[in-house]
């Protein structure tokens, strides 16, 4: 039993704030909602009542709060800076939705300002939590598949027009971008994480003509990574009605497909084995048609490295990673050439 349970505040009550919102509930034998603050005052205080939340009535109040240990931020990445300055300067830790920022300059700065102030950071990627992520990872640690030779990343995800018709969404100015930034960070992150890090792409970014909007909803690319592998990517918000996103490792020792929660070995001896169970994430017309389970995992972690006074699970510096992944997949198709990363 903890002697003091984190006190937490909410920042932002649109789309991505449900699953928060119930991971906190379950989770009030470590945690305290102590507030949530949304510009929209209407939307703050019906969210604040369905979920038996307090409201602030301004960033102010939610900072100067000497009870609220952390903060969460679900805002569009263009409002985080200034959130970040004025938190991290009254010593609260932040957790956020990603990414970090728009770019991956503004995304340095934001990590270094935790940093300067001595404050937590850590990024919502909670694909990373799911069981089957977490098996798999534990069977590369071990060694158990052996060397990584190929690497196959396919996001065949679909969004209606009237998802991109929601004003700022898939700009450059709010997002930072399309479906790289905005969906396929996710399972990107996920394999960074699996694989290690991609020393070279050449990639091709366009808008099809399902969507209208400002930056991509397709993206297609060859991938080298640093342990010598070699691998390709398909990322889209063009696939309809939406399927489920899935990384495949052929390895030594065998071939691995992790997909939609669930993890399939088939090893070279013949033998298969699978893990987790079946599960949406977020792939069709409905974004959010994925469980919490996943949110509350990741909290948790982030509420007990307070405790523990130890860097979380997905921290904002090891989120860079992926920023400058999608940075230079971005500039391959910018200038039609292969890009170190």
């Amino acid at each position: 039993m903890l002697s003091k349970k984190i006190g937490v505040g909410v920042i932002g009550t649109g789309m991505a704030a449900k699953p928060h919102a119930l991971a906190l509930n379950d989770l009030t034998d470590i945690i305290n909602v102590k507030a949530i603050y949304s510009r929209n005052k209407d939307k703050c205080y019906s969210f604040a009542k369905n979920y038996d939340f307090e409201t602030a009535n301004s960033i102010q109040q939610i900072s100067e709060n000497n009870n609220i240990d952390m903060v969460i931020l679900i805002t569009p990445p263009n409002q985080r800076l200034e959130l970040v300055r004025e938190f991290s300067k009254a010593g609260k830790h932040i957790l956020m939705e990603k990414p970090i920022e728009r770019s991956t300059t503004q995304a340095e700065e934001i990590v270094k300002i935790c940093e300067k102030n001595n404050v937590m950071l850590g990024i919502v990627f909670q694909h990373r939590f799911r069981e089957s992520s977490i098996k798999l990872k534990s069977l590369i640690d071990e060694n158990a598949l052996g060397s990584i030779y190929s690497v196959q990343v396919n996001i065949p995800w679909w969004r209606d027009q009237s998802y991109y018709d929601e004003p700022g969404r898939g700009t450059y100015e709010r997002d930072g971008g399309g479906v790289l930034i905005s969906q396929a960070i996710h399972t990107l992150d996920l394999m960074i994480n699996l694989t290690g890090p991609v020393e070279e792409v050449q990639a091709i970014a366009k808008t099809t003509s399902f969507h209208k909007m400002e930056s991509e909803d397709f993206v297609a690319a060859g991938l080298k990574f640093k342990n010598g592998a070699v691998g390709s990517l398909m990322a889209s918000t063009s696939s309809y009605p939406g399927f489920p996103e899935s990384i495949v490792l052929n390895c030594d020792k065998g071939s691995v497909k992790l997909e939609s929660g669930t993890l399939k070995i088939n090893w070279q001896n013949n033998k298969v084995d699978e893990f987790g169970e079946t599960s949406g994430t977020g792939g069709s017309a409905d974004p959010m048609a994925f469980p919490y389970d996943w949110h509350k995992s990741l909290i948790k972690d982030f509420a007990l490295s307070i405790i523990s006074n130890q860097s979380g699970f997905v921290s904002g510096r090891e989120s860079l990673k992926v920023h400058k992944l999608i940075d230079g997949l971005i500039l391959s198709s910018k200038n039609g050439n292969t890009v170190k990363i």
